[in-house]
């Protein structure tokens, strides 16, 4: 298998990103993958789990000397070493400064899939059935009402003076409960036949971005375009594929083709539509910000100014496999009076990662901690993403760092000065 063609990311939108990985392999392709890395050691200081650990075995060139020795036979699979490579964020900040072309997504994916057929049934299951939750809406819209009722009814508040909300099990799940609150909003379905645009709201549309397909529904209808919302929405398989599960993942994501005559499907979740663009039918799956920024339609929209300080977010799913975030400034360069500018160490994932902040806590919340560190209140005003999971992430750590700063999607803060 050939590795991805390395692509300069940033702001100028001109070079298409790469896609996501879909793949699973056996002991022989992992090591035929993990031969590609001449171990220089380039990647270390791109590697935010390695910059934050300083260890070597949690590092891109540890964990594929890691996976060579496992998958040779040469080494045993323990808890340690298992918790080097689940450390893994899958951010891929490690392949674009790889001489070697080494295709460490498809590396890590197919490690992770390899581990868990090697578990005992009963793990395999249990991750079959808590992944499986996740990725069904109707859970995650369940979830999100679940959450509103802790942080409305002081039960949060009640936790946190308790302690109760600190205890390793419980804190990273008080967090996001009191982030999806910020986040959350229903999403009612729209089946118009004659739609112009299908919006993609995946599995966790409601819960992390109810608010911007609220919004993203608000613009489309002030340009004059009929939108079409499933009221049962599908997962990318992003979850399944990324845990150890890539057969349930492709399956998931080869239930999103498209089919002869759909309108074209534009997704708001930058890691769902990376996700997406590596699934059978569904490679022509457009970002919201992307594509709003190419209508012509746009330029007749007004939009009332702002004078405000906007921090614009950067997801690894952004920027390294959809091409940068070009639009976003773009479209936010549409606000009279708005100044939008990199959030600082855009260059180093957040922490959020999809399920890594359940899964890896301690070291997503350092992530995040160390994102934010340089952030006062009052300066910026807003953060923008277009990542849920980002979001989600972002929000907690705001709050847990005490800043009153909003994180919002740009399509929301579109709408709001909409004249």
């Amino acid at each position: 298998m050939s590795a991805p063609a390395r692509r300069q990311t940033g702001r100028s939108g001109a070079t298409p990103g790469r896609s996501a990985t879909r793949i699973d392999v056996s002991p022989d392709q992992l090591l035929t993958l993990a031969d590609q890395c001449v171990k220089c050691g380039l990647c270390l200081p791109h590697c935010p789990t390695f910059m934050q650990l300083r260890n070597e075995a949690d590092s891109p060139r540890g964990r594929i000397a890691l996976i060579q020795g496992w998958a040779s036979g040469e080494l045993a699979m323990s808890p340690t070493l298992a918790g080097h490579l689940g450390g893994c964020l899958g951010c891929r900040a490690c392949e674009d400064a790889c001489p070697s072309l080494v295709a460490y997504g498809q590396l890590i994916d197919g490690a992770k899939a390899a581990r868990l057929r090697a578990s005992p049934a009963w793990r395999q299951a249990w991750r079959r059935l808590w992944l499986g939750r996740l990725a069904d809406a109707h859970f995650t819209g369940a979830l999100a009402r679940a959450a509103a009722l802790y942080e409305r009814t002081g039960v949060a508040r009640l936790a946190q003076r308790c302690g109760l909300a600190g205890l390793r099990g419980l804190r990273p799940l008080h967090r996001l409960a009191r982030a999806i609150t910020k986040t959350a909003a229903p999403v009612p379905g729209s089946s118009d036949a004659s739609a112009d645009v299908e919006l993609f709201v995946g599995c966790m549309g409601g819960l992390a971005q109810g608010r911007a397909v609220a919004a993203a529904r608000t613009l489309l209808g002030r340009l004059g375009l009929r939108v079409r919302v499933p009221s049962a929405p599908r997962c990318c398989g992003a979850l399944h594929q990324h845990n150890g599960l890539p057969a349930d993942g492709q399956r998931r994501g080869a239930a999103c083709a498209r089919h002869r005559g759909d309108p074209p499907l534009v997704g708001l979740a930058s890691a769902c539509v990376a996700e997406l663009r590596a699934a059978p039918g569904s490679a022509d799956t457009q970002e919201f910000c992307d594509w709003l920024d190419r209508l012509p339609t746009l330029n007749g929209l007004g939009f009332r100014p702002l004078e405000r300080l906007v921090l614009v977010h950067e997801p690894c799913s952004q920027r390294q496999l959809l091409g940068g975030n070009a639009a976003v400034y773009r479209l936010l360069a549409r606000i009279p009076g708005l100044t939008a500018q990199p959030l600082p160490g855009n260059q180093t994932c957040c922490g959020g990662a999809g399920t890594y902040p359940l899964q890896q806590p301690e070291l997503a919340d350092a992530l995040v901690a160390e994102k934010l560190a340089g952030l006062t209140a009052g300066s910026p005003d807003l953060i923008v993403t277009t990542n849920p999971g980002c979001a989600l992430h972002l929000i907690a750590g705001l709050r847990e760092a005490a800043l009153a700063i909003e994180v919002c999607h740009p399509v929301e803060l579109l709408a709001r000065q909409i004249k």
